[in-house]
């Protein structure tokens, strides 16, 4: 009989995510990720400059709020399924 989410967890083995960054599935190993890691899902190579910023919106989270804007430098807690929309704009 296969494991149970809580059974795998409990004796470290890999659990994977399938979530949607920009309209493209990706497949996570971890429950929780960063906003820097979630750029970096989005976009390959990730911008960078003085005046660069970008702003994540998030869905279906494993938390609550299960939907908002994720903070630069904030976690969130995922499940298979949450989508993510990562902008790059450029301060003037």
């Amino acid at each position: 009989m296969p494991d149970t989410p809580d059974e795998s967890a409990e004796r470290g083995l890999h659990r994977e995510y399938k979530i949607i960054v920009n309209t493209r599935e990706k497949t996570v190993d971890h429950d929780e990720l960063s906003f820097d890691e979630i750029v970096r899902l989005a976009f390959h190579p990730v911008p960078t400059g003085p005046n660069v910023v970008f702003t994540i919106g998030y869905r279906h989270a494993a938390q609550r709020p299960a939907e908002g804007t994720l903070a630069v430098g904030g976690h969130i807690k995922i499940k298979n399924g949450t989508t993510f929309n990562v902008t790059q704009t450029d301060k003037s």
